[in-house]
């Protein structure tokens, strides 16, 4: 027993995390996906190399789209007033930060999206046979990456 409360490695739950818009106050969302990063990949191969193959080599980093998705609440247009703010070759870039929290509610992981932008909003379909709430979700893009624990 005295090696079990050691060894307190657990894996996070995923249900318990918050978002910021850079308000400062969270909030509740339904679903974050897309956090993925990868290097492109150059290829390329010498003059005189003797063997039959590319070099490869990582490049820049790429981000995938981060979607975001919540419940339609009445008279709540935080996706919708940072869409109107994109002008021709203008837009309201800002920082948003993905808090991964554990079971006391300390945040463990933290994702921080740097020049987020809101790239396309959508709802879900309407059903009059249906009894699940309206979902709203919002897809940005962002110019960089930061991770940190604790």
């Amino acid at each position: 027993m005295a090696e079990e409360a050691e060894n307190n490695i657990w894996p996070l739950p995923r249900f318990f995390f918050e978002v910021d818009f850079g308000t400062g106050a969270a909030v509740p969302f339904q679903e974050v996906s897309g956090l993925d990063t990868e290097p492109q990949r150059l290829e390329y191969r010498h003059g005189n190399n003797p063997v039959f193959s590319t070099i490869k080599m990582p490049e820049m980093n790429t981000y995938a789209r981060v979607t975001l998705k919540k419940g339609i609440i009445m008279s709540d247009h935080l996706f919708w007033d940072w869409f109107k703010k994109i002008k021709m070759n203008t837009i309201k870039q800002q920082t948003v930060t993905i808090k991964l929290r554990d079971g006391e509610g300390r945040p463990t992981m933290t994702w921080i999206l740097n020049n987020a932008f809101p790239i396309k909003i959508s709802t879900s379909d309407f059903k009059s046979d249906a009894d699940e709430i309206a979902v709203e979700a919002i897809e940005i893009s962002f110019e960089e990456l930061a991770i940190s624990n604790g």
